[in-house]
């Protein structure tokens, strides 16, 4: 390329003199001074969402087509002799556009698509709960940020609780029965790849009732690629307690590599790094009581940015990327709820429709709550009995 590789700017002066890209066909402009040149030419790379990237960086299936801008500003060539002597040219852009070769890559992997936006499946739903376009998309889920190991971080999911899944979207075409996965990770959680066909059984939730699984999935004879992960739960015994014994804390950030291969050694991959992981309490108590349960477990109560990007008129917020109003738009790494959707459409994950307390203090005697529906944030006395959702670390 005409610009040098450590640079995305060039002065047409510098590509003469230091660089010697040019020419006359008369042999004018040789020596010292004896051409001189104005103006410079840019180039810039974008992937199909608009983001920059940088010459190093690995392209990807995913995010393709990549845009290449050469760009140019007005200038002028001039040597000491010849006629004509000068030469001068108008600004001027052009666009090529990338697509890379290569294998069979994930694209998007879908948790609980109810309350992102999507259409169809819950009368509650609205726009204004799906997350950003180059993030989240309400018909797929969230869209793969990263296929380099060493920024996994920015995939879905950060957050964890046993009993939760996502399907992976596998590339049109691809048989996923043929594929043998295995996960690579060091660590006390456990990450599951199965082909399977979605739920199509339900539970009962003690306010919505019957919960059907796997809503978000309409065609249910199709399989799915999921991920189910698995690790410390509290059991129906630490439940009851008001002093249960200690669970097992998992040591954080860990990462997952999943890799698929089919029989003739192709390979598919997917990667994400957990930051936090969550243990809940299926018991109405009060601010303190669930306070010290989650601490006699080894972990804290959770607070509110921990599980949702809310902006309230309440003295507290969530995490950020923030949503727009007091509810959460789907988002990577701004809260567990934010994450996963509606916790309680989850088969055997645990979670009930309802609030659930957090460690932020409120104004007076009063306490913060977050809903499980909509990441929703509530100001209640202390002395009211939620649900509670201990978060490590």
């Amino acid at each position: 390329m005409i610009i040098p590789s450590s640079v995305s700017s060039v002065s047409l002066s510098d590509l003469v003199t230091r660089y010697n890209y040019w020419g006359d066909d008369d042999g004018d402009g040789q020596g010292t001074n004896g051409i001189t040149a104005t103006g410079s030419i840019s180039v810039s790379f974008t992937d199909k969402n608009g983001n920059a990237i940088s010459r190093s960086d690995a392209l990807s299936i995913c995010f393709a087509p990549y845009k290449v801008t050469l760009a140019s500003t007005e200038g002028s060539l001039t040597t000491q002799y010849g006629v004509p002597r000068s030469s001068s040219f108008s600004g001027a852009t052009v666009d090529y556009y990338i697509n890379p070769y290569g294998g069979a890559e994930i694209c998007s992997v879908r948790p609980n698509l109810t309350l992102g936006g999507t259409k169809g499946i819950d009368s509650r739903d609205s726009p204004k709960y799906a997350g950003p376009a180059s993030i989240w998309d309400p018909k797929k889920g969230f869209l793969v940020q990263s296929t380099s190991p060493s920024s996994y971080d920015q995939n879905f999911p950060t957050t964890g609780s046993d009993g939760l899944y996502f399907d992976l979207e596998l590339p049109a075409g691809l048989d996923g029965s043929q594929l043998t996965w295995s996960v690579v990770t060091n660590g006390s959680i456990r990450a599951t790849v199965s082909w399977t066909r979605p739920r199509t059984d339900s539970h009962q939730d003690p306010v919505r009732g019957t919960i059907q699984h796997d809503v978000w999935i309409t065609d249910k004879s199709s399989y799915v690629t999921r991920v189910t992960l698995s690790g410390p739960r509290a059991s129906d015994a630490q439940i009851s307690s008001s002093s249960p014994s200690r669970l097992a804390v998992p040591s954080l950030p860990q990462t997952f590599e999943l890799v698929g291969r089919d029989s003739h050694g192709n390979e598919l991959r997917y990667g994400f790094v957990l930051r936090q992981w969550f243990v809940h309490r299926v018991k109405y108590d009060t601010l303190s009581n669930q306070t010290s349960w989650c601490r006699s477990l080894g972990y804290r109560l959770s607070q509110v940015r921990d599980l949702t990007n809310v902006v309230t008129s309440y003295p507290i917020s969530g995490a950020t990327p923030s949503s727009s109003g007091n509810y959460y738009q789907r988002n990577i790494g701004a809260g567990f709820f934010t994450e996963w959707g509606v916790m309680y459409y989850y088969a055997d994950a645990g979670f009930v429709n309802y609030n659930y307390w957090t460690s932020d203090a409120a104004a007076g005697s009063n306490g913060f709550t977050v809903y499980t529906a909509y990441g929703t944030v509530y100001s209640f006395s202390t002395s009211f009995r939620y649900y509670a959702v201990c978060a490590a670390p």
